[in-house]
């Protein structure tokens, strides 16, 4: 017992949990799909190929699952960096009653299961008349949409069903970072003067570039990891692969297709897609600077 007592020991006990579970869980998995991603895996059968997976990436399908994902992450991070940003600040106003209501509310989508949140919105967005976009695009004298059957408006549903799941989620990291934004500054800026506009610009967005980096960054991670929005749209593939995402694409090889060495393959190079994205993003918002180790 007296070991349990050791200021060197219990540190190392306290943080095994998360050590085991990274490496049993994520470690371990990576290593072997990096492997998995040099063989030819079938039932029973398992042989090195080399880069013969590598080689047969570059096809029409990965361009075009390359290319849903990119435009999705774009989507994604204007929306939900942006309108989180501009939300908490609102909620962040002396003037907004029910503060305490509005969060709770803003947060529950978080709190629904994709699938769950997925299936209500295929009924929302529906192709009969009856459904609820459509009566609403009815009523602006438009004809109804095939939401799930079209290019732009599958974007769209994926798009609006990832913002108003993560919303809530970013507006409570901005309304943290809000607290943190000293009022002195304020306060000099009302004795200068300036409307809340040029606030907004000068002191607070500055104040809140850490939070915005940040929520841009996991945006962009989770973004390229995306797989249940489309799913829950189409289960079995959507129409000229206007859904297909990335993991998607890995699902649909090495799951439905039975070739788990391409598939593996495919997410080792969706692996360093995300690393150098983030790196260049980090880059390019100062993050990572020249005199950093």
């Amino acid at each position: 017992m007296k070991i349990l007592n050791s200021k060197k020991v219990v540190p190392y006990i306290f943080v095994s949990p998360f050590l085991l579970s990274f490496l049993v869980l994520t470690l371990y998995p990576a290593i072997h799909g990096i492997i998995m991603s040099f063989q030819s895996v079938l039932p029973g059968q398992v042989q090195f190929i080399g880069l013969e997976n590598y080689l047969r990436i570059p096809n029409a399908t990965f361009y075009k699952a390359l290319g849903n994902t990119t435009v999705y992450v774009v989507f994604t991070v204007l929306i939900l960096t942006i309108v989180p940003m501009i939300l908490a600040v609102m909620l962040n106003s002396k003037m907004v009653r029910f503060k305490t209501f509005f969060r709770a509310s803003l947060f529950i989508p978080a709190l629904t299961s994709t699938i769950v949140g997925g299936m209500i919105f295929r009924l929302m967005f529906g192709e009969q008349d009856s459904a609820m976009a459509n009566q609403v695009v009815n009523l602006l004298g438009f004809d109804s949409v095939n939401w799930r059957y079209s290019a732009w408006s599958g974007m769209l549903l994926m798009v609006t069903l990832s913002s108003w799941r993560w919303m809530g989620v970013n507006i409570l990291y901005f309304l943290a970072a809000l607290q943190t934004v000293p009022e002195e500054l304020y306060e000099a800026a009302d004795i200068d003067g300036a409307t809340k506009f040029q606030k907004f610009i000068f002191i607070t967005i500055p104040q809140l570039k850490p939070i915005i980096i940040f929520v841009s960054t996991i945006t962009i991670i989770n973004g390229f990891r995306m797989f249940e929005e489309s799913f829950v749209f189409w289960e079995s593939g959507s129409p000229g692969n206007i859904g297909l995402t990335m993991v998607g694409y890995i699902y649909q090889q090495g799951i439905q297709q039975n070739d788990m060495g391409f598939g593996a393959a495919v997410g080792v190079v969706l692996m360093l897609i995300i690393f150098i994205v983030s790196i260049i993003y980090l880059i390019f918002t100062g993050t990572f600077k020249k005199g950093d180790a």
